[in-house]
């Protein structure tokens, strides 16, 4: 579990660097600018990062139904060796679809068009910038990205279910209030998270769904790393 967070705490590190610097030194005068390589490098690390929180959340909420649910199997369903496996091929993965749906985003022509109506380079934004019929290209990212969210959502919810039948089988309320513990910060992460990537449609309340997220994990997930590694929330 401390792996998992430990990985959650590093890309959230990242995730919020990638974006969050350059928009301090946008506001320190009218000019808000970045170079083009700047803001593909910001596009490409955006989506890379974004990509692997998607799959790393649903690798921990399946670490927490192992937890919970085969807690005599736990050492051996998530051992050191398959726990470092899934990291890897979490992190990957995350990159791998990034550098398709950056390289899909980038191609398309832009005829001069230079201003982006948003604080940070992103797909929708770029697109908008396109003097062409982007149809196709918005198409293969929209499947790309329902697939990277809906996909592990739906094994999110589905561990939850299993996790919920099990808790309500305790008859402790001690037991029942350490799973609780267990997973409410997971939840929360998935739930801020997942409520950002859906708003990211939406122009305005993407804007200040995204830099209200940065600023939630910049100041409030401490506060979580904390709760989740509380010693008292482990003892058996």
């Amino acid at each position: 579990m401390y792996f998992f967070v430990s990985n959650l705490s590093l890309l959230d590190l990242c995730y919020t660097t990638s974006t969050v610097p350059q928009m301090l030194v946008n506001l320190r005068g009218p000019e808000k600018t970045i170079s083009y390589g700047g803001c593909v490098a910001q596009l490409y690390i955006f989506l890379a990062l974004g990509s692997t929180e998607c799959i790393l959340l649903a690798i921990m909420a399946f670490d927490r139904f192992a937890a919970i649910c085969k807690p005599l199997h736990y050492p051996i369903i998530m051992s050191q060796r398959r726990c470092i496996h899934m990291a890897t091929g979490t992190w990957i993965s995350g990159f791998a679809n990034s550098l398709v749906q950056s390289t899909l985003t980038v191609v398309v022509p832009r005829c001069g068009q230079r201003i982006i109506d948003h604080f940070f380079c992103e797909v929708p934004a770029l697109l908008k910038l396109a003097c062409t019929d982007t149809t196709v290209n918005e198409a293969e990212l929209n499947v790309l990205g329902a697939l990277l969210l809906l996909v592990p959502l739906t094994l999110i919810l589905g561990t939850y279910v299993f996790i919920a039948q099990a808790v309500l089988k305790l008859r402790s309320a001690e037991s029942r209030w350490k799973a609780f513990n267990t997973c409410a910060s997971h939840l929360l992460v998935v739930f801020l998270f997942y409520f950002t990537a859906i708003t990211l449609a939406s122009s305005e309340v993407a804007i200040l769904t995204v830099m209200s997220y940065d600023r939630y994990i910049a100041i409030c997930r401490p506060l979580q790393y904390e709760t989740i590694m509380d010693p008292r929330a482990c003892k058996r």
